[in-house]
């Protein structure tokens, strides 16, 4: 039996986003950062493994906020995360790496990112209302092992109707919160989730 090859996942320099210009926090300017980060020669896929200890090296991550009305989608990560650094925090972020399968051959393209943000969107979770997808920002947060080799890629996901379950071990204890509730649960999110929770009014004026 032939040994099944790693994951490798989608990456640009680090050097790069410190060229465009690196910062910490939700950054709204998508159209400055992604159609460079997606130019040909400026992203590669290398093997994940290599990449969770390589900080010379962003992941570049799909990070979609589901909403419905006013109120944000959270859930615990399960079992089945797949990053164990991040098991049992709380999250309002469905989404993970982009893999070398999502591209047509060689090509990865700004058609190529979004039909790895749908495919992750459909692994995680089943879907059964009409949603608005757009994205919304850019985020960062270097203060940690997990952020400093990931960039994330901020997406709203608003539902017509607030009818989602899961569709991994990952995804655990589903539920729609309002704001105000996400806040008072701040300890137990993720960072990425404490900095969308913290800028998210902005988020919805800005775009």
């Amino acid at each position: 039996m032939s040994e099944q090859a790693p994951e490798k996942v989608l990456v640009v320099r680090r050097s790069l986003f410190d060229e465009i210009g690196s910062f910490h926090g939700l950054n709204a300017e998508i159209q400055r950062y992604l159609p460079v980060f997606l130019e040909p020669g400026n992203h590669f896929f290398v093997p994940r493994a290599e990449a969770e200890e390589d900080p010379s090296l962003k992941q570049l991550i799909p990070y979609v906020v589901v909403t419905a009305g006013e109120k944000l989608l959270h859930y615990r990560r399960g079992s089945g995360s797949g990053e164990a650094r991040l098991l049992k925090k709380g999250s309002v972020g469905i989404g993970g790496h982009i893999n070398d399968g999502d591209g047509l051959g060689k090509a990865f393209d700004a058609a190529a990112y979004q039909r790895a943000l749908m495919r992750e969107l459909q692994e995680e979770l089943v879907i059964e209302s009409c949603f608005i997808e757009r994205p919304l920002a850019l985020l960062n947060d270097d203060t940690n092992p997990v952020g400093a080799v990931h960039l994330g890629i901020v997406h709203q996901c608003h539902l017509a109707e607030p009818n989602v379950n899961s569709n991994e071990e990952a995804i655990a204890e589903l539920g729609f919160l309002t704001l105000e509730e996400l806040a008072s649960r701040h300890d137990q999110l993720e960072s990425w989730s404490q900095l969308v929770i913290g800028g998210w009014n902005d988020l919805r004026r800005i775009a």
